[in-house]
Parts: structure tokens; sequence; C-alpha cells
């Protein structure tokens, strides 16, 4: 689904190059659940954008399933992330001017769905995640887990091949992180979505099947995640 070959990312002060990313090697296959961990700094986000094609390296090779990532124009990019992926961010990213339901409709909009096709799709999201009784408020009335929920079922609402999250726990409660991870094993066991996310907590890492350990830009190590306890 995805190889990363000699990614690179630096900026230019003079001469000199500040890598932030550095000979990154990595191949994910469809249908797992990776994670990224590091300390701060090592680049993990930086890294997640580039996957998500919101941020673009400035060496080496990214193939998305046959396509060469870094040799494609921005519109390119923009139409594959639309067709194929969901981002979630820690920070939700939901527009404040929108309802529940229109945050969650927005991105059917933009693929030029018809509306009697979105109102279908929004309505079993809505329901699927248990927010109907939600669906007029606006985020500020929201709590973050709430938020949360809504920033992911607007990532799953046109059925991405993967999701991409950063941080989807930082900004919650405990039980709150933990309905979110449920959900996303629930999307890549059940639903079989492929899912990166980027993270500072193990036991958020125990959900998924690998962990990637950055330092300094470069990957340390790619090792199994241990086994989540039952």
């Amino acid at each position: 689904m995805i190889q990363l070959n000699s990614i690179e990312k630096y900026h230019r002060s003079g001469l000199k190059k500040h890598y932030i990313l550095k000979n990154i090697n990595l191949n994910i296959e469809e249908g797992e659940f990776v994670t990224i961990m590091g300390p701060s700094g090592a680049g993990k986000s930086t890294l997640l954008h580039i996957l998500g094609m919101l941020e673009n390296s400035t060496g080496g090779s990214y193939r998305f399933y046959d396509y060469e990532i870094s040799k494609m124009n921005e519109q390119k990019k923009n139409e594959l992330h639309k067709q194929y992926m969901g981002f979630v961010f820690q920070a939700y990213h939901l527009i404040d001017e929108l309802t529940v339901y229109e945050n969650i409709e927005t991105p059917l909009i933009y693929r030029g769905i018809k509306n009697s096709e979105r109102k279908s799709l929004v309505a079993d999201v809505l329901d699927r995640f248990n927010i109907v009784a939600k669906k007029d408020l606006f985020p500020h009335q929201l709590s973050g887990g709430q938020q949360q929920l809504v920033g992911i079922a607007r990532a799953i609402i046109t059925k991405p091949k993967i999701i991409l999250a950063d941080e989807p726990t930082g900004n919650l409660h405990t039980s709150q992180g933990e309905e979110i991870m449920d959900l996303f094993k629930q999307l890549n066991q059940k639903d079989g979505v492929t899912i990166v996310q980027v993270t500072h907590s193990e036991s958020n890492a125990a959900y998924g099947n690998r962990i990637v350990n950055l330092l300094d830009g470069w990957v340390q190590n790619d090792v199994n995640a241990p086994q989540l306890a039952q």
C-alpha cells in the first residue's frame, strides 16, 4: 500500500541542511495498524503529514498503491488524499460555524455527492457513533471526546482506505481516549481500514500491530506491538 524509500525532509539555512527526517525506509501493508512513536522533535508528525500528502518530502520516493507521489502535482495529490484518506487531528479541526451534521457532511459535498445520498450516509454514521442527538449542536457545545468522535465520523464518511491520526487522544480524558482507540481497533479489524497513528502513549500503541520508533529523524526500530490486555 505504502512504500517509502530514502525519504528526507530538511530546511536550508544558507549552505546547511537542517534535517527533520533522514533516510526513512518504511513499508505499510493494507490492513495494518501502525503506530509512530518517539520523543518530541523526532519527526513523527512530519512523517505522518508526508504520508497524508499534506506536506512534501525534499528527497526520496513515496509510492502509494501504484502512484509515485513524489512526482505528482498538488492537484493530483489532493484528489488522491480525498479519495483514499481520512485524517484525524489532536485539535479536532472542526468548523466552528457548522453543526455536527454539517461538519460530517462537508467531505461529501467536496466530492460532489448528491444530497439524497449525503443524507443517507450521514444518518448511518451518526447512528453508528451514537451521536444522532448531537447532530444540530455546534462544536463548542460538545465535550472533547464528543468533538473527537465527530472528527473521526467526518474522517470515515467517505470510506477511506487509510486513516492517519495525529495524537488522536492527546486532549482527552482516559475513558474518552479508550473509547476512541476502541473505535479505531473496530475500524481496523471489522472494516479493514489501515490505520497509522502518531502517539506518545504506550497503551494506545498496544491497540496496533507495529510500532515504528523515530529518533532525531531516523527510524530507530520497527517492532511488533505488545498484545493489548483483554
